[in-house]
């Protein structure tokens, strides 16, 4: 009840897409920072993720670990120049203009989870939570935005190119 109820209602779509925007400047400010930031380099905070697996009580769990040691370390300047400030910057442009919301959502999850996984907490547990509504909401998030003018118009020429290749087969 409650999924239907935040996926087809029209005044919530109103409190998602404010929701949407407060994620997306979140990130795109982060991004933003990193972009113009000549020195960003995050070695060191994948360092201190490694430093924090062991002990007793480790915050970061050997698989990611692995992850970090034999994927991320090796190919550092990737993640310095491309994939954690543009990432970060992208998915805050998709959110906040609502163009393709659900897959911007999800690149936000995917780095806030990885963020947990490196033993951070900050302001990343908090982003999922509200991140949870938007991936819920389906196209709701979006309505006003751009994938509310372009989501109905791809939906239609979808379905008709569906009822045409039934009709060819039939």
């Amino acid at each position: 009840m409650f999924i239907s109820f935040i996926r087809k209602n029209k005044q919530i779509s109103i409190l998602l897409a404010v929701l949407r925007v407060y994620l997306g400047y979140t990130w795109l400010m982060a991004g933003w920072e990193k972009i113009t930031d000549e020195n960003f380099d995050s070695s060191g905070f994948i360092q201190g993720a490694l430093a924090q697996t062991s002990g007793e009580t480790p915050s970061v769990q050997g698989w990611w670990a692995t992850f970090l040691e034999h994927v991320a370390i090796p190919n550092i300047q990737v993640f310095n120049t491309l994939l954690v400030p543009w990432g970060e910057f992208l998915v805050g442009i998709g959110l906040l203009v609502g163009c393709f919301t659900k897959t911007a959502i999800f690149f936000g999850l995917v780095m806030n989870f990885s963020y947990l996984f490196s033993g951070r907490t900050g302001i990343n547990p908090q982003l999922i939570l509200l991140s949870m509504f938007i991936l819920v909401s389906a196209v709701n998030a979006g309505r006003y935005g751009v994938d509310g003018m372009i989501m109905p118009t791809l939906k239609e020429k979808l379905f008709v190119n569906k009822t045409r290749e039934k009709k060819e087969i039939a």
